[in-house]
């Protein structure tokens, strides 16, 4: 696949093929081990620990947002996530994962019903994926009892086809369905733009030109990190900058006015903000 790469990279970015003829032409691509080395081929950036690093160090933040906009908007489907996540008592840390993911549309008012997909078993095929554009698919075994429904299959879906199936979990196949978007160079859906920008920009770091919407994300899950970074810069005075002439006043606002702060290195977070 890496020998065939610049043929197959200029097909889909100058034919643009329907994913249908891709995966005839192609196959291999759709394989998660693949997705991950085209992904590199294209970004020098490794997708799935990259992404799994990100949200790992966002959840927490993205739960606090979802719980002040439930606070401040009447919104049905953000009350039942975070429902959810209050009565699961175990593997927490997955379904934190997985609300902090499927909230992020909500909070950019995002089309969350197109991207995140429940159906149960029972349901015909061509309707599980109906109207799907890009997606994860879960698919519940469709039983009666009281009992939490099973998951049947976790599938990352492009142009109503499933291409690729059997995956661990939610954040996984989202992962794996950003990948793709890279190696079929899609577009993003205009009504999922936001979110999608969001992961690209704030999550996995390619790209720093934010709308509105995404900035406002970008600045809450970051804040934080940037303030605990620039403390840390202060308090360790790791370039060395003479303190003798300052004030113990000047010495407490010296991380803000970047006095400690070497300006040819800036932090990762505030090269993601600007």
């Amino acid at each position: 696949m890496e020998l065939t790469f610049s043929l197959r990279r200029k097909e889909i970015v100058e034919l643009q093929p329907m994913v249908s003829e891709v995966l005839v032409r192609w196959p291999a691509l759709f394989c998660e081990a693949e997705i991950r080395e085209e992904f590199y081929r294209i970004t020098n950036n490794n997708l799935m620990d990259n992404f799994r690093a990100a949200l790992h160090q966002h959840t927490c933040r993205l739960l606090r947002l979802d719980q002040a906009r439930r606070r401040t908007a009447f919104l049905s489907e953000m009350d039942q996530l975070l429902n959810s996540l209050d009565q699961e008592t175990s593997d927490i840390t997955a379904l934190r994962q997985t609300a902090a993911l499927k909230g992020l549309p909500l909070y950019l008012r995002d089309s969350q019903e197109k991207l995140f997909r429940n159906c149960f078993d029972t349901d015909p095929e061509e309707e599980q994926m109906k109207g799907l554009t890009v997606g994860v698919l879960t698919v519940l075994e469709d039983d009666d009892s009281a009992a939490p429904q099973s998951v049947v299959n976790v599938a990352v879906v492009v142009e109503e086809e499933i291409v690729l199936q059997d995956l661990p979990d939610l954040p996984t196949a989202f992962g794996y369905l950003f990948g793709l978007i890279y190696a079929l160079n899609l577009k993003y859906p205009k009504d999922l733009r936001y979110t999608f920008e969001t992961v690209q920009k704030v999550f996995m770091e390619l790209g720093t030109d934010l709308s509105a919407r995404s900035k406002g994300v970008n600045e809450k899950v970051g804040e934080a990190t940037e303030t605990g970074l620039t403390t840390l810069v202060e308090k360790m005075n790791v370039f060395k900058t003479d303190l003798s002439g300052l004030t113990k006043v000047e010495r407490a606002g010296a991380c803000n006015s970047r006095r400690l702060v070497d300006k040819g290195a800036p932090s990762s977070m505030s090269m993601a903000q600007s």
